[in-house]
């Protein structure tokens, strides 16, 4: 199985350097920056799980050979078409596309580029981030990926990836439910970063505020609505456990969004929270909260595209 992860970043050098750690035949396609650190020092990983430091295949734009039975997508959705573009060398008629992507309009966009019995639906829920130096730091116990065919079937190609993660430290799950899963993620992710975005705070103070947890559970209920309106209904415990996380009023949890715009980074406003709102209008569910929270994140990107932050 030749697997092909677009860069080596924070989430698909850790799972794809994971494999690789296995001794699977991965390849990263990279910037000609990174790919000079990985000839230098090699793939290097810190983690609770092993660290490890080892000599990886690394290629640039332009030097990408041959078919690749695994494509691993880990971009932001702001970068998806370059994305689209950078792969397209790489995949043939039986490459499976892994995305990694935040929320679900990816799966339609690279459907429609590329066919729907290439593309798999995939989630991935792990802390890691980048240091300047080119090591990947495993941040907490969060180490799961998720993924399965569009229909649902087990597929051969679905359980051979499931076998290549069992030899590694990775927590994987191959699902006949996928779509179901990226769903329930993005009613959690809308939730947080829609409303610790818009209130510059983690859920703990915002919690601690007068009306906080109100508007939370109220936010979790709407996209909740939009999710079932969709064909795919939360469970109930999905639910009561979302209850609690934003009831905290000691947590200091927020998404990623809020930390990109402290930042002064751009952000997948329009992936998230602008695609929420549109199915909201489309099956006719309240807009109100989400046109508001998507007004606050469009505002803040004028003023970074002003260079007025």
């Amino acid at each position: 199985m030749r697997i092909l992860c677009l860069g080596a970043g924070a989430i698909g050098g850790y799972f794809a350097g994971r494999l690789a750690e296995a001794g699977a035949d991965v390849t990263f396609l990279v910037r000609e920056q990174r790919r000079k650190n990985l000839a230098e020092h090699g793939l290097r990983v810190e983690s609770q799980f092993g660290n490890f430091s080892i000599p990886v295949k690394a290629v640039t734009q332009g030097t990408l050979n041959g078919d690749f039975d695994i494509v691993f997508l880990t971009c932001k959705a702001y970068d998806l078409s370059a994305a689209m573009d950078d792969i397209a060398p790489a995949v043939s008629s039986d490459t499976a596309i892994v995305p990694l992507l935040n929320g679900v309009a990816h799966v339609d966009l690279l459907s429609t580029r590329f066919d729907r019995a290439r593309v798999l639906g995939g989630t991935a829920k792990i802390a890691v981030t980048l240091t300047p130096e080119g090591i990947i730091r495993h941040l907490n116990d969060w180490r799961y990926i998720t993924f399965g065919e569009q229909d649902g079937t087990m597929s051969r190609r679905v359980l051979t990836l499931k076998d290549a993660f069992d030899k590694t430290s990775v927590a994987a799950n191959a699902v006949p439910d996928v779509m179901q899963k990226m769903w329930e993620k993005i009613v959690h992710l809308a939730t947080a970063s829609g409303m610790t975005s818009a209130m510059r705070a983690n859920i703990g103070e915002i919690a601690r505020t007068r009306d906080g947890i109100t508007l939370m559970e109220a936010f979790l209920e709407r996209n909740a609505e939009i999710a079932r309106a969709e064909g795919y209904t939360p469970p109930e415990p999905f639910m009561e456990e979302f209850r609690q996380y934003v009831s905290n009023v000691a947590s200091p949890n927020a998404a990623s969004m809020l930390r990109d715009i402290e930042r002064k980074g751009p952000i997948e406003a329009a992936h998230i929270i602008g695609f929420m709102l549109e199915r909201a209008e489309a099956h006719g569910i309240d807009p109100t909260m989400h046109r508001m929270v998507y007004a606050h994140l469009q505002s803040y990107e004028q003023r970074r595209a002003a260079n007025r932050l």
